[in-house]
């Protein structure tokens, strides 16, 4: 899961700077998803569960194919929690008390509603892309996509993605049932691609998952609540920092690099991009409370459908990358 920089005139930004972005997003998302399924692969072919064992005891997945040795007292679990609820609730006033200086006075009633049904749409999308990654994990399509050809499943996947993206994205409101079947089928690709995620452990994907929520959340209501277009400056710093963060991704299969080079180059896709994603949520949030007001006088169409599918993007990019830096020090702590 991308964008366009620009703030001279912000209308293109509507169109095809959206558009491109939300483009670099979604590619961007597929290579992390290639690392991700690169590993999680090669750990399951040296488990010694085959794969008729998945069908029929694919719990196991779930929990660990080791027996659980130690489980944590009641007490050193409610322990973990207070940990983590701290870290959410010290992120949000972190980032509100940093970026959140300066208010803008309460959001204008055609703003508010505009707000509102831009994140149902998101919320809806995110339930929607779970519920199916889970039914697809359940009946074996993960693993199944897990086993074929990696270039052809992305390939494919890419396609799907992208091109009902654009549909969802250029299909206009107007048009409520083809517009709606764009957004389901973008769903359902991301669902394919996010599928293989629950193969890892429950509780790595339930702590990304709330982390996640804190930190767009808490973004989301410094977007809301600072003075009109302070944050929309960001498009083009943003996309050159998508630009640099692929790169990052890409580097280790087109140059040599030793050990030091490769830590790099993943801290920067890992570390940077949940920066740089943290940042296009503030810019998002922003842009739809600028689109609300074009909205209002007539100059753009009223789309809080399209505006949704920026946020999603930016939402399962940062889970992704939680994902990837609890996994990493799940690993590192064996």
């Amino acid at each position: 899961m991308l964008r366009a920089g620009f703030v001279s005139t912000l209308r293109p930004l509507a169109t095809s700077g959206c558009a491109h972005a939300a483009r670099q997003r979604q590619i961007h998302t597929f290579r992390l998803y290639s690392s991700l399924r690169s590993s999680t692969l090669s750990s399951l072919k040296s488990s010694p569960l085959s794969r008729s064992s998945f069908f029929g005891q694919s719990r196991t997945f779930l929990t660990d194919a080791k027996p659980v040795v130690y489980r944590p007292t009641q007490e050193e679990a409610w322990k973990r929690f207070g940990i983590t609820a701290l870290t959410v609730a010290g992120t949000i006033v972190g980032v509100n008390a940093l970026l959140n200086r300066e208010t803008r006075d309460a959001l204008s009633p055609a703003e508010r509603s505009y707000l509102h049904e831009a994140f149902q749409y998101t919320g809806g999308g995110l339930a929607i892309t779970a519920l199916a990654a889970r039914t697809m994990f359940k009946n074996g399509f993960a693993f199944r996509i897990m086993s074929a050809n990696p270039w052809v499943v992305l390939g494919v996947s890419l396609v799907g993605s992208i091109g009902t993206m654009m549909g969802a994205i250029y299909t206009p409101p107007e048009n409520t049932v083809l517009k709606h079947t764009f957004w389901l089928g973008f769903n359902a690709c991301q669902a394919a691609t996010l599928s293989p995620l629950f193969f890892l452990s429950p509780a790595i994907l339930s702590r990304a998952a709330l982390y996640t929520a804190g930190v767009v959340g808490s973004l989301a209501y410094v977007g809301a609540t600072a003075k009109n277009e302070k944050y929309l400056y960001m498009g083009g710093p943003l996309l050159a920092g998508v630009t640099v963060v692929a790169l990052s991704s890409l580097a280790p299969m087109a140059l040599p690099l030793g050990m030091r080079g490769l830590a790099i180059t993943e801290a920067i896709s890992l570390y940077g991009g949940l920066a740089v994603f943290s940042g296009f949520v503030l810019f998002d949030t922003q842009k739809i409370l600028h689109n609300a007001r074009m909205a209002e006088t007539g100059r753009i169409p009223r789309d809080p459908l399209k505006e949704s599918i920026s946020l999603e993007l930016d939402m399962i990019n940062i889970f992704i990358r939680l994902v990837q830096i609890l996994a990493s020090r799940q690993n590192n702590k064996k």
